[in-house]
């Protein structure tokens, strides 16, 4: 059973970076909602006017500083006036497609950002334990099937998978050389395919379904026949903020310190959560009552992995994290919330903090 302690998070200093994207607003929230005093840094949101950040006014659960951390004298102010005692890293450039277009940007948020972090957190004096998000497109994929474990050698041949694996290079040193003189323990958390309520990131499956139910027109569904592990939004924070605990805590009850669980996670959903794109549409339109919805077949020049999971045996043994939506409650979850949200948007925030709680209740079962 997972073991998220409600009270760990209640009165102590958080920083986010990346409170404005999708995971992060998400984990923001939760946070604000067990007492955490949370502090964001992150880019303006960019994902149009109905950006989870303005819609659930996320705003008023933190303190909210826009900026950006290829800014290192910005990262590193904003560690010295907050004195954070944990960091969740989230802030990426997070697109595959955007990467192509932008490979020097995307390097420079997702290699140079998060050094620019990792140091804060370093020299900082106050940070405890930094969880750092990654993907589990860090792994040299040869589109086996059988899962990926966290010692398996990383890769990455698009420039956002690259950047990616870089920033857990990156990580391992601060992990290992870099923080032997000070207190901060570091560890990075693989996972991928998150789906939720307030996601409008461009070239997402569930996105891009809300998109053309709302506007009326066809579904084009680029890769169809891709396999992927689907998550809800709220298992990936849970298994964040588990890790964060135990870095900090440690384990007692299997004799483990806070330092055992520096290095790598996986935070992926079992097999049964594994469902080819063009399946995954076919639940969210049926859910949406649209199973009638055009649906197109498309095509793309872009390279993606056709099958990519990862083994979270680690995760479940050593945090004792463990998964509760399955793949039907997963769609239902995040269908409802859209179509909720499309009837009424002001509710944005009411939707998330509903989904939440009901969560939270689940965890204490």
């Amino acid at each position: 059973m997972s073991a998220v302690k409600r009270d760990f998070f209640d009165g102590r200093k958080v920083l986010i970076t990346g409170h404005t994207g999708f995971k992060g607003g998400w984990l923001t929230l939760i946070l604000n909602k067990l007492g955490a005093e949370v502090t964001g840094l992150s880019l303006a949101p960019d994902q149009g006017p109905d950006n989870i950040f303005d819609r659930a006014s996320i705003e008023s659960a933190c303190h909210s500083v826009i900026g950006d951390i290829r800014d290192r004298a910005l990262v590193d102010r904003v560690f010295a006036e907050t004195q954070p005692s944990l960091v969740f890293h989230l802030a990426a450039q997070p697109l595959v497609r955007r990467s192509y277009a932008d490979p020097i940007g995307t390097f420079a948020s997702n290699v140079m950002g998060t050094a620019h972090v990792l140091e804060a957190s370093r020299t900082c004096g106050s940070v405890e334990a930094v969880v750092c998000v990654t993907t589990d497109k860090v792994y040299e994929n040869r589109e086996w099937n059988w899962p990926y474990r966290e010692n398996e050698p990383l890769g990455g041949i698009d420039p956002y998978s690259a950047s990616k694996s870089a920033a857990e290079m990156v990580a391992r040193a601060y992990m290992t050389t870099l923080n032997s003189a000070c207190e901060c323990r570091i560890a990075t958390a693989r996972g991928g395919n998150v789906v939720g309520g307030g996601d409008w990131s461009e070239d997402r499956i569930v996105p891009d379904i809300v998109r053309a139910v709302r506007a009326g027109a066809s579904l084009v569904l680029r890769h169809p026949g891709a396999t992927r592990p689907w998550q809800h939004v709220l298992e990936a924070c849970d298994g964040y903020m588990l890790l964060a605990q135990r870095l900090i805590e440690g384990r007692s009850s299997r004799g483990k310190t806070g330092a055992d669980f520096i290095g790598a996670w996986n935070f992926g959903p079992d097999a049964a959560l594994e469902t080819p794109v063009s399946e995954l549409a076919q639940r969210m339109l049926e859910a949406m009552a649209r199973d009638d919805h055009p649906v197109e077949l498309g095509d793309s020049t872009v390279h993606e992995s056709s099958y990519l999971r990862l083994d979270s045996t680690k995760a479940v043994v050593e945090l004792g994290w463990r998964q509760k939506l399955d793949f039907a409650a997963t769609m239902s979850a995040t269908a409802e919330w859209y179509r909720d949200y499309l009837a009424d948007p002001a509710r944005a925030r009411d939707l998330i903090e509903r989904q939440i709680d009901h969560y939270l209740e689940l965890e204490s079962c």
